[in-house]
């Protein structure tokens, strides 16, 4: 029976990548810098593919298959964010529209790329200001803001932009929360991202991220850093509502008193293992 399931699974992901290259060729622009100031496609964002909703379903389908098989797939947990979201946006942009600092945001459309950071100068920030702390975390775990990969099959250039905005913060909220890039740190940043968001994909990360975990890290999870984590989702300001780019200076324990976020009862080790 479960070789049986495994082909079909096999089969759905093959499927599934055979559609992601049939809809790349409808792809007429390239990229540019922001990627949501200069229309195509009759007035959406540069580098959108437009789907219908039965491909949308089956793009779901089959990066959400992809992603259970592999959590480290990032392009395939984006696709399924981008086809699951569109409800979840909405709330989010209206979010956004009703907070100064969010409308701001919406308005400029900043991005969080290395070509807009001035890495030298957040290096001279003090110890536990946000921009140091911030830039400590991608060297802790070699990771760079330019791993997100550009929205495309979101319908509407207004919530693109907030679904790519939530991808650029996602490592902002790492530091915010004082969490590794290991399984165990980015379920608990999931379980606060679903609280947060209301994202189908950060529900399904929160639920089945936890089968990956060991039996001590599981126990971990429950116990403290998962109700502190559903706690502060809910409760917290809008995370997508905060102009970071303008908070670089600020202290990290002022930014999360700020945006009612209590710091972590426990800091997982950083150790970044797939297996526990």
């Amino acid at each position: 029976m479960w070789r049986s399931v495994s082909k079909r699974l096999h089969r759905l992901t093959q499927r599934h990548h055979g559609l992601i290259s049939k809809v790349s060729v409808q792809q007429l622009c390239s990229s540019s810098s922001s990627g949501f100031t200069d229309g195509c496609f009759d007035g959406l964002y540069t580098g959108h593919i437009p789907t219908t909703p039965i491909q949308k379903a089956l793009l779901a389908v089959g990066s959400g298959v992809a992603a259970l098989q592999d959590p480290y797939r990032h392009d395939m947990v984006a696709v399924l964010g981008e086809t699951t979201g569109h409800l979840a946006l909405l709330n989010l942009r209206d979010r956004m529209r009703n907070d100064p600092e969010g409308h701001t945001i919406l308005t400029e459309r900043p991005r969080i790329r290395l070509s807009t950071l001035d890495l030298t100068t957040m290096a001279s920030l003090p110890e536990g200001s946000f921009g140091r702390e911030y830039l400590r975390f991608l060297e802790d775990n070699h990771v760079t803001p330019d791993s997100r990969a550009d929205v495309r099959f979101v319908d509407n250039e207004e919530l693109a932009y907030v679904m790519q905005r939530y991808r650029e913060v996602h490592d902002l909220l790492h530091t915010l929360l004082g969490m590794p890039t290991n399984m165990l740190g980015e379920v608990a940043v999931k379980w606060f991202e679903a609280a947060q968001t209301g994202l189908p994909m950060c529900a399904l990360g929160a639920v089945l991220g936890p089968l990956r975990l060991s039996t001590s890290r599981l126990q971990t999870l429950f116990t403290s850093l998962g109700p502190w984590a559903l706690q502060n989702g809910r409760r917290a300001r809008c995370v997508l509502s905060v102009f970071y780019e303008r908070r670089w200076e600020q202290n990290l324990e002022d930014l999360r008193q700020e945006l009612n976020i209590d710091p972590p009862p426990v800091i997982p080790s950083a150790s970044k293992q797939r297996s526990t």
